[in-house]
């Protein structure tokens, strides 16, 4: 709120009450503390600074101050006490329902940011009030750790204050999402998203932070979030563990599940044989994983799953077996690894297809 010199209008009466009151001993009446509440939400409605209104209460206490009997003025500061309290009162009252009031309208505005559901022109104005320019591109970047956040959380306060520190007033939004940290910042600044998922890593306690492609235009805040958290949905269920997922890095997931029927007829043809083994499909399918994330090499792979690499060359074998696949002949390991990479984004054989 902008403070300036406060009008003499939420001064009215007070005078009158502070010489009653004094000549006659008493304290402030309810009448009186109400009609002094509802000033004082009057003059921080205006805008007014609380600091300047209650020195303008003293400087007119001041001026009662001469007027009054010997006897009386000796009740003056228990008056302009009573009655400062009052005013003060209702002045923070209206401040903190105008708090509550912008954090709402706030909160309003981020759901509909992030979930596409308002008017694109409207948002784009509305968008402009919390520091953002819809009509340039965004990008957004998606922090979450090992519990919720909120955004009066310690977590939230840390990353925002390094984001102000660093970067100043540059228009970035910071906001939590259910229990995520989420930042959308200019597609012109990739290092406002870099800081913020360093920040957000450390803060968290070595969570994990996705960010999004920038797009365009309100809707591409939208699609740039809805990416950030499809990376870290694929980085639980492909077990990635590296702390900063970019969703263009992993454009070729989406492409593998688009046709899901079909990934879901690979993976049965290719991987099903797998379920014939003694204590079932997920050990042999864990080895392939173990195997293809080594880069096919068989001792690094048998580390992995803490093997043998006799024990991990026979399970290899064992696979080929089962399925007709050489996981060491360049074109079957592709097949074969396409249809490992379908199991866990289709999360079989827990799952069926």
């Amino acid at each position: 709120m902008t403070e300036r010199e406060p009008s003499e209008e939420y001064l009215d009466g007070y005078a009158a009450i502070l010489t009653d009151v004094c000549a006659t001993g008493r304290g402030l009446s309810r009448e009186e503390r109400d009609a002094l509440r509802s000033r004082g939400e009057r003059a921080a409605e205006a805008g007014l600074g609380l600091r300047a209104l209650v020195r303008a209460h003293l400087s007119a206490a001041e001026r009662v101050r001469p007027g009054l009997p010997r006897a009386a003025a000796d009740h003056l500061l228990s008056a302009v006490g009573q009655a400062v309290d009052a005013f003060a009162e209702g002045h923070e009252r209206a401040q903190r329902l105008a708090v509550r009031q912008e954090e709402a309208a706030r909160r309003e505005f981020i759901d509909d940011l992030l979930y596409g559901r308002s008017d694109l022109g409207r948002l784009a104005e509305r968008a402009e009030r919390f520091g953002l320019l819809l009509s340039h591109a965004h990008a957004v970047a998606v922090a979450q750790g090992r519990e919720p956040y909120s955004d009066g959380y310690e977590v939230t306060r840390t990353v925002e204050a390094s984001l102000a520190t660093r970067f100043g007033n540059r228009r970035i939004l910071l906001t939590t999402k259910d229990g995520r940290l989420i930042c959308v910042a200019p597609a012109d600044q990739p290092d406002v998203l870099a800081h913020f998922a360093k920040q957000a890593y450390a803060a968290t306690d070595g969570g994990q932070v996705a960010v999004g492609r920038a797009h365009p235009g309100a809707g591409g805040v939208v699609h740039s979030y809805e990416e950030a958290l499809n990376a870290l949905d694929l980085a639980g269920r492909m077990n990635l563990t590296d702390p900063v997922l970019y969703a263009a890095d992993l454009l070729v997931y989406p492409v593998l599940t688009r046709d899901r029927q079909a990934m879901a007829d690979l993976v049965r043809t290719v991987l099903g044989p797998l379920q014939e083994a003694r204590g079932g499909a997920k050990p042999l399918l864990d080895t392939l994983t173990a195997y293809f994330d080594a880069g096919c090499v068989t001792a690094q792979a048998a580390r992995r799953l803490s093997l043998s690499v006799r024990a991990m060359t026979y399970r290899l074998e064992r696979i080929h077996r089962l399925t007709g696949a050489d996981p060491g002949d360049p074109v079957q390991r592709y097949t074969l690894q396409t249809a490992v990479v379908g199991a866990r984004l289709l999360d079989w054989p827990d799952q069926a297809l």
